[in-house]
């Protein structure tokens, strides 16, 4: 839902403030210019799809993304990438868009963000796709993960125009990424999301690193799973069916245990504690499972780890033990919310609570990967610092992210070339982060490139405008503090003439776009005088 159910359909091109695109349902990219202060020109086909998008039972969105000012990266949905040049964009009917790559990369994906690289008169895009997809190993979440591709196009031969893919790098995550966006050197990406992602390596690499501990996101089936109770533990294996009673070996002693299948040692090691060899058994259950039991020396005691150092089982815990749990803590809580309030230092009264103070369930991070390496380099806990939205400010850097700070929300620009100062304040809009926490039905959230102002849009009809403060030009006092009020940020609610769902919301410095099923409206912002 997150990834494609709130779907941004229509594209700003940063390198022409006042031209937008969307893709219709049959496959064509229509442009739309501002040609008077508001007045837009007819939707005019600059591009058709070469797939009949209707044969496909499972295809996603189309997505597109302006690279540079000459080139643009797009996605039928149906999992084919497209590199089209487009020359000189904003030329009115002489714009023409030419294929230069088209391939078939797999599993649908949508387009997140795409760069070009110029180095040494050697050109390339870099571009990064998002998927969702079905992983059968996960027994105990979603059954689905989220896989990022970071896919480098190069171009291959200089007197004509032909690239190829010379790079494929995949990361995953268990949570749709709020922001990812490659360097302008592609150099690096930075990605916030609430879960954290990990690059995946290729078979060849995995060979070379057999030794390596697997991460977590390409994590196989455990190789056993353990149970434990005040008395005993309880070590359960998967057999296969060529495994019979004579090929398994089970030896005890008080500290260390060994398990082998067909002689391949399978478990050993030193165990956490001490456990009663001569009364621990082992049998084959009928649904082909070896258990083993093991007899704990010191009854009570709760076992962290089964073996030393070992990561390859996993701990189930006993729903009548998190019970137990639970009741040896009761005595820190309390039914009423705010049982004593005329102590010293009362306790926080959630009553007194509102909703926008209240603190979100998970805390994402910013993480930035080294484009080399593949390793982490940098991670900041936004905690608390709820995500809002992104813009492009600067065509030539990175997308600027949104966070709420507090009541306020704070523009960070990401700078890929300094490494003591990565992420640089640059602008404030204040009691943001508080007002639009009480819009229940937000969808699309976007500013103006010159921080002029921020809008929000509803699923139906709303949009509401959020201005800087600026200077009155009448004397307005504040009556409870009697201090005149020299600045007044106003805001604004603008009422769509239709009933149908938003699609599309983007603002630029004087308007804001909304794209609805069947018309799209232009909103006059900022004036000049």
């Amino acid at each position: 839902m997150h990834a494609f159910g709130m779907f941004n359909y229509l594209h700003c091109d940063s390198w022409n403030q006042d031209n937008i695109y969307f893709v219709d349902q049959l496959g064509r990219i229509m442009n739309l210019t501002v040609t008077l202060d508001t007045a837009l020109g007819k939707p005019r086909e600059v591009f058709r799809l070469p797939t009949d998008l209707a044969a496909y039972d499972n295809r996603l969105c189309a997505s597109l993304h302006f690279t540079s000012s000459t080139w643009v990266t797009l996605s039928d949905g149906t999992g084919r990438l497209y590199l089209i040049g487009t020359g000189e964009r904003g030329n009115g009917t002489s714009e023409k868009w030419e294929i230069v790559f088209n391939e078939d990369l797999g599993d649908p994906f949508i387009i997140l963000h795409s760069i070009s690289i110029i180095k040494s008169e050697d050109h390339s895009i870099a571009t990064i796709l998002l998927r969702v997809e079905k992983e059968e190993l996960d027994r105990k979440g979603s059954g689905f993960y989220v896989s990022l591709e970071w896919v480098t196009l190069s171009k291959i031969n200089k007197e004509i125009q032909k690239y190829e893919i010379t790079e494929r790098k995949v990361l995953h995550g268990k949570s749709v990424p709020h922001y990812a966006a490659i360097e302008p050197g592609g150099n690096g990406l930075m990605i916030a999301s609430c879960k954290s992602f990990r690059f995946v390596h290729d078979e060849k690499q995995d060979e070379e690193n057999k030794d390596e501990k697997l991460t977590d996101n390409n994590k196989v089936e455990p190789l056993y799973y353990w149970q434990q109770t005040e008395e005993d533990l309880t070590i359960t294996i998967h057999l296969s069916e060529d495994v019979s009673k004579e090929d398994i070996e089970v030896r005890f002693s008080p500290d260390h245990i060994s398990i082998a299948l067909k002689k391949q040692p399978y478990l050993e090691g030193k165990l956490y504690s001490s456990i009663d060899h001569e009364s621990s058994t082992w049998i084959i259950k009928e649904n082909k499972s070896l258990e083993v039991s093991l007899i704990k020396k010191d009854e009570g005691l709760t076992w962290p780890e089964l073996v030393l150092g070992d990561e390859q089982g996993e701990f189930i815990r006993d729903s009548a033990q998190c019970a137990a749990i639970a009741e040896r803590l009761m005595h820190l809580t309390s039914e009423e919310l705010n049982p004593d309030p005329d102590k010293e230092k009362p306790p926080c009264n959630a009553q007194e609570l509102e909703e926008c103070d209240i603190f979100f369930e998970e805390s994402s991070s910013l993480c930035r990967f080294d484009g080399n390496t593949l390793k982490t380099t940098h991670v900041v806990n936004l905690g608390s610092n709820q995500y809002l939205f992104s813009v492009l400010v600067d065509p030539k850097e990175m997308p600027c992210f949104c966070l709420r700070h507090d009541v306020d929300a704070l523009l960070w620009q990401p700078h890929s070339s300094q490494q003591d100062e990565m992420w640089e304040h640059i602008a404030t809009f204040n009691a943001l982060g508080y007002v639009q926490a009480s819009k229940r039905d937000k969808k699309f959230f976007a500013c103006a490139p010159n921080y002029s102002y921020a809008a929000l849009c509803e699923c139906l009809r709303r949009v509401f405008i959020y201005r800087q403060p600026t200077a009155m030009s009448t004397v307005l006092y504040n009556r409870k503090e009697g201090r005149q009020v020299g600045q007044v940020a106003k805001q604004q609610v603008a009422s769509l003439e239709t009933n149908d769902p938003i699609l599309g919301f983007q603002a630029t410095n004087e308007r804001l776009f909304v794209l609805t099923t069947k018309n799209l409206f232009l909103i006059k912002v900022n004036i000049d005088n």
